[in-house]
């Protein structure tokens, strides 16, 4: 899959995809990832990209033109009709089923937008879709555009080195949706705080429901509205519902 990046700060990206796992797919180009600046198809002397906005108020807009350049330039590249995702405020949130459709499909062309936004007469012409990270502001759509390249990346096989690691994620449907539970590792006894017995038992039936309960128990405890879309979908086994009761 192919991402074209336009964004007006491409060495962001420099050690984002060189580092960490991820950098397998990166490198691989499982994940082929594609830089480009409007600045580059800006006209003058000083490759003007943004202005002021009509009407007052402050900050500056960016400029439509740059961007409908920069498009036409990808475009003439790929012939595969890849979408064009602006990371926005008023945007769709991010999720994990966006990212499992994003990580099996042709990949997108991402503006990362700067300034008070993008001249809205490009985003009615050229946008395709509008993703967000949450209910906050950023100062570019860079770092969302980061997020999501990472989340894409790591579901690509053999990028992880356990290919089963990410089916045991927060919000996965392997997991029914749920939060992934707590994790321990050497000492067994750190400062006083011991890993629970059942961790330690060897009894892999035990040591399933133990991960199970405490996956209930997280997401009961911090995103409830998560065990309710799972009880709506079926997920939970009346042992869930027993457990669940109970606490």
């Amino acid at each position: 899959m192919r991402f074209d990046l336009i964004t007006l700060f491409p060495e962001l990206f420099t050690a984002f995809l060189q580092c960490g796992v991820t950098r397998r797919a990166y490198e691989s180009r499982q994940v082929d990832v594609r830089l480009w600046n409007p600045r580059d198809f800006a006209e003058g002397p000083y490759r003007r990209v943004d202005d002021r906005p009509f009407g007052g108020g402050p900050g500056m807009v960016m400029l439509a033109e740059p961007l409908a350049r920069c498009v036409t330039a990808i475009r003439a590249e790929r012939s595969d009709g890849a979408p064009l995702v602006l990371f926005s405020p008023t945007g769709e949130r991010i999720d994990h089923a966006r990212v499992e459709r994003e990580a099996s499909g042709p990949g997108a062309i991402l503006l990362c937008g700067r300034y008070e936004g993008v001249d809205q007469r490009f985003v009615d012409s050229h946008v395709d879709l509008q993703l967000s990270l949450g209910d906050f502001v950023l100062s570019g759509g860079e770092v969302a555009a980061m997020a999501l390249l990472d989340a894409v990346a790591r579901l690509q096989p053999g990028v992880l080195g356990d290919a089963g690691s990410h089916e045991s994620d927060s919000f996965n449907p392997a997991l029914d949706g749920l939060l992934d539970c707590p994790h321990y590792t050497r000492p067994e006894d750190w400062r006083g705080q011991r890993v629970p017995a059942e961790l330690l038992s060897g009894h892999h039936a035990q040591i399933d429901r133990w991960r199970r309960e405490r996956r209930l128990e997280v997401t009961a405890r911090l995103r409830p509205d998560l065990i309710e879309a799972a009880r709506a979908a079926g997920r939970l086994a009346p042992q869930d519902e027993r457990f669940l009761r109970q606490l």
